[in-house]
Order: C-alpha cells, then structure tokens, then sequence
C-alpha cells in the first residue's frame, strides 16, 4: 500500500501524523486509539478501542492490562482520548509492549 493511501490518524493540537509501522517499512507494530466517548443515545459513555491493522486494538488493550489503574486516577469517568503505540512479535500476534504517544485529551462537557 502506498504510504500516501494508508489510513492514519492525525493529532491536530501537536500537528503530527501517525503512521503504522506496518505501512511504513513492514515492522511488527501498529498505532491504536483510545477513548472514554459519549453514547449516541446520550446515556453516558463507552470505551473506544481501534487500531489502525487489527493488531493495534490488541496494542491498546496490552496497554489497559498494564497501566489500567494509572489511567483511572488520571481521568477517572471522564471523557478522554489518546494514541496508543505497540509493538509485536514478528512472529506470531503478541503485543511485546505498548506505550501513549499523546497526550490523555480531555473532553469535557
């Protein structure tokens, strides 16, 4: 896939692209997104999870496994939004490690 058509998310406040490391050279890793969001229906909120390859939703929950509990004393209930990067085993669907690469956006009101 060329560089140009590949989806990729873009945080607008720090003006920067991120691009999955898939689409780039061909390495094990991905970028997912995570989020407290409100419901459609206005009665409350849901947790997002998304990668930009399926791999990087298994990146973000790897990243809940491990850092769950700091989050929450961060955000709380609270509506928020960040970029999760991972990186995986070549070999095989396991997430090795993953890390925020934004910010936590609050998103209030």
């Amino acid at each position: 896939m060329a560089k140009d058509s590949a989806w990729h998310p873009l945080d607008k406040t720090a003006g920067k692209e991120y691009r999955s490391p898939q689409d780039e050279d061909g390495s094990a890793g991905d970028v997912g997104c995570l989020g407290r969001l409100p419901r459609l229906d206005g009665k409350g909120t849901f947790l997002y999870v998304a990668g930009i390859h399926s791999i990087g939703a298994n990146g973000v929950i790897h990243f809940l496994e491990n850092n769950l509990a700091e989050l929450y004393r961060e955000v709380r209930t609270r509506r928020f939004s960040t970029l999760i990067s991972c990186r995986c085993d070549p070999k095989t669907p396991e997430v090795l490690e993953s890390r925020r690469v934004t910010p936590l956006y609050r998103h209030e009101g």
